[in-house]
């Protein structure tokens, strides 16, 4: 299949490595410093490039903030039978640029990057496929996330992002506010450290990706119950409360089963 990758950053040069072994890949990107090292495809900054390339599948890897921006851009390019993919973590839009696009479609969305996953071993890692997205898209990314040996859950757009609200907009918020209050410590203990690794790795990501993730309508309720639980605790450690301290650790590790 001829395919086509938008955007070559990290993710972008990731599936340009992995399609690139069985299928004609071409990578575009405005920026001719980022396909300096890029190997085994077609490196393109023209639309006319891509124009006579004639992509098969084209997917969109650009960062969240350009996703739908970069899809005007480059449609008119395209063949008319071409698949249109995403893979951005934030859908914002993307339903209704898919229903008026005229392109068959599939959305996905791989639950890892580069700043925490090895890339060299995703077994344990998972990825998404959107429910509405077309049937060959669909196979086609679950074929891909199979070989990865990612573990593959078809999600409706609306699940997605009740997903997202949970898997991701609890642990960056409370990453955030621990790092809010933390302080440099000369001797810090294994804990406190694992726990700042995974601070400066979430404060590497754009920050319009946190911003869009955190901006998700279901984040609220989600920081609500964070503050509900705090307030518990609080008031346990106030009080001193050993069978309340027990009762909820048990809770805790009931939660992590």
């Amino acid at each position: 299949m001829k395919i086509l990758i938008l955007g070559a950053g990290k993710m972008g040069s990731f599936f340009c490595d992995v399609l690139s072994v069985n299928h004609e890949v071409a990578i575009y990107d405005t920026d001719k410093e980022r396909l300096r090292f890029t190997f085994n495809a077609l490196r393109f900054t023209t639309m006319e490039e891509i124009e006579e390339f004639k992509p098969e599948m084209m997917i969109n890897a650009v960062t969240v903030k350009y996703t739908i921006e970069a899809f005007n851009q480059v449609l008119p390019y395209l063949p008319a039978n071409c698949i249109i993919s995403d893979i951005a973590s934030v859908k914002t839009g993307l339903p209704e640029f898919y229903a008026s696009s005229g392109h068959p479609f599939v959305s996905t969305h791989p639950m890892f990057g580069p700043t925490f996953a090895s890339l060299s071993n995703l077994s344990n890692e998972n990825a998404i496929i959107i429910t509405e997205s077309d049937h060959l898209g669909k196979v086609f990314f679950r074929d891909l996330y199979n070989e990865l040996h990612l573990h593959v859950c078809e999600y409706s757009f609306d699940e997605h992002d009740e997903t997202i609200s949970y898997s991701l907009s609890i642990p960056f918020a409370s990453t955030l506010v621990f790092a809010s209050v933390m302080k440099h410590q000369d001797a810090p203990g294994t804990t406190f450290k694992r726990h700042m690794a995974i601070a400066h790795g979430l404060m590497s990501e754009d920050d319009y990706l946190l911003q869009e993730i955190l901006f998700n309508p279901r984040t609220p309720h989600q920081l609500d119950l964070i503050k509900g639980q705090l307030d518990r605790l609080q008031t346990i450690i106030e009080n001193k409360d050993s069978e309340a301290m027990k009762e909820y650790l048990n809770e805790v590790r009931n939660n992590l089963k």
